[in-house]
């Protein structure tokens, strides 16, 4: 039998089609958290650029947070992963005028790529679909700074920061080498360089979608002073 064709049995009901009314209404009125449309790594790109102008100018747009929480908590679409340093001053939702939910965020001091943050981007690239990658370093840079001073004044560090420091090393070397007027800035931009190089040539995931174009990965230097990203 038809199952159309039994329309007193199943012809819905003035309360379920008002309930099934309802229910579009309310779904369409929620705020689209879930799942945006994707986007290009250049859009993404210009997300964070813009997101940064608002920042600096005192024009922050996100400042209610408590808005999509719930659909967060099932689903998170970063659409830009920053790698940066663990200093306190540094806060890339801040930086760039983004919610939660919004940036996938690596933090450690010196902002180097270590194994367990090179997975957690792999992490966010094949599983988030994340299309960028921002190394983030910033002016004055304890980290960097100490690594000048162990190449260049045989600065003994305690305890397991002279781990930390080995992965900072090259660009400090690079940067003596070249004796610049400001061997810490040009430490620190050597070594946003070396991170970038090292992400774009991470085998077997980064460096397949750097390749066919659906990632891209860009350094940058923050300014504590005045606010601003300069992409490098």
């Amino acid at each position: 039998m038809c199952l159309a064709c039994n329309s007193k049995t199943f012809a819905p009901s003035r309360r379920s089609m008002l309930l099934g009314g309802l229910a579009a209404m309310a779904a369409g009125a929620m705020p689209a958290f879930a799942r945006e449309p994707a986007v290009t790594p250049d859009e993404a790109l210009q997300r964070l650029v813009k997101g940064n102008a608002r920042y600096i100018a005192g024009q922050r747009a996100t400042t209610d947070f408590s808005i999509g929480r719930a659909a967060l908590a099932k689903s998170q679409h970063p659409f830009a992963a920053i790698l940066t340093c663990a200093d306190s001053r540094v806060a890339p939702e801040l930086v760039f005028d983004q919610g939660p939910g919004d940036l996938f965020v690596v933090r450690v001091a010196g902002n180097f790529v270590n194994d367990d943050g090179l997975a957690s981007l792999e992490y966010a690239i094949n599983f988030l679909e994340t299309p960028l990658i921002m190394v983030l370093g910033h002016s004055s840079c304890g980290a960097v700074d100490a690594a000048v001073k162990v190449v260049r004044d045989g600065l003994v560090l305690p305890g397991h920061l002279p781990e930390m420091i080995e992965p900072i090393r090259p660009a400090a070397e690079t940067a003596l080498a070249q004796s610049p007027a400001d061997p810490l800035a040009t430490a620190i931009s050597a070594n946003i360089h070396n991170a970038v190089a090292r992400l774009e040539a991470a085998e077997p995931i980064l460096a397949g979608r750097v390749g066919n174009k659906g990632l891209r990965i860009v350094g940058a230097h923050y300014d504590l002073e005045t606010g601003q990203v300069a992409l490098l």
